[in-house]
């Protein structure tokens, strides 16, 4: 087994746990895995936990606000790739901070996984907040000099394609199903197992050193009217289409009866599927991930549905 050692900060969320079982699968490295002092009183991820430990883990509990702590961690650990949920971004700075301390980090991959932040200036709150968190922490690291790399993924299968872009369905609708305005603004589908995969090739790769990586393979772009058409054929039925519009949409956004966490998903939505924010900027070959990396055949949207 290579001697490097990989800390992942976050192996128990959604996205952490496909990152945590890739990299285990690879067998490339020597896995660590962050947890607070309360992931072991989350009854529902102590199986989680110890599938990893059964796959070859090291668990380590330990806590951001114990800078020492973090610092002793870190000493060891050449490679960090966080997965931390989006309403803790901002606790990534204490890890920064660490890392520059430590100065011996080779890479740093921080919690992105979504919509480029650095192309969101323009958005729209209460989104605007996560994507200004999530550049105030790209900053930090690029000011404290540590390596990186920002993987960005785009829309999640599992959130997005299972209920063909209607918010809160993971499984496709029976009769009817919403559509955001036309439909037709191109969206980039990616299933969570390719990110993962995608994201540990990515962390040791000196091509990928100090850069941002998009996933967005040409199979996986689709509208959203292309992937219910797609899903129509595959289950042999038509389904009844209830457009929404531009301006239905923001005034959901601004409906302050919402939960802020409920508007902040809708106004992320809405610079994917209204403004077609992910395919508004070109990307090269030399930092797209499937050009990079073309040996790994990704999971196509008809496999997704």
């Amino acid at each position: 087994m290579d001697s490097s050692k990989v800390l992942i900060v976050g192996s128990t969320g959604y996205i952490g746990a496909w990152i945590t079982k890739a990299c285990l699968a690879s067998s490339k490295h020597q896995t660590f895995l962050l947890t607070s002092p309360y992931t072991h009183a989350i009854i529902y991820k102590l199986p989680l936990l110890l599938s990893y430990k059964q796959a070859g883990a090291t668990v380590v509990e330990a806590s951001l606000d114990d800078h020492e702590s973090l610092v002793s961690l870190l000493s060891g650990i050449d490679y960090v790739i966080s997965a931390i949920a989006e309403e803790q971004i901002e606790q990534q700075l204490k890890l920064v901070r660490a890392m520059k301390q430590v100065g011996t980090i080779k890479r740093f991959l921080p919690s992105e996984y979504g919509v480029d932040p650095d192309f969101m200036e323009h958005s729209i709150a209460p989104g605007s907040v996560l994507f200004e968190q999530k550049r105030r922490v790209r900053r930090a690291v690029e000011e404290s000099g540590i390596p990186h790399t920002y993987v960005v993924a785009h829309c999640l299968a599992g959130y997005f394609l299972s209920g063909l872009g209607t918010y809160g369905r993971f499984w496709p609708p029976e009769a009817k199903v919403q559509i955001y305005g036309d439909g037709n603004q191109k969206v980039v589908w990616m299933a969570e197992e390719d990110i993962g995969k995608y994201v540990v090739k990515a962390m040791d790769d000196v091509r990928t050193l100090n850069r941002t990586i998009y996933v967005r393979p040409r199979s996986n772009i689709k509208s959203q009217m292309e992937v219910v058409n797609l899903w129509e054929a595959l289950c042999g039925k038509t389904l009844q289409k209830e457009h929404i519009t531009e301006q239905q949409w923001l005034q959901k956004i601004q409906d302050e009866n919402l939960p802020c966490v409920l508007r902040l998903v809708f106004s992320i939505d809405y610079h994917i599927f209204f403004e077609g924010v992910i395919k508004s900027f070109p990307i090269s070959h030399d930092n797209e991930a499937s050009s990079l990396y073309p040996e790994r055949k990704v999971f196509e949207n008809e496999m997704g549905l």
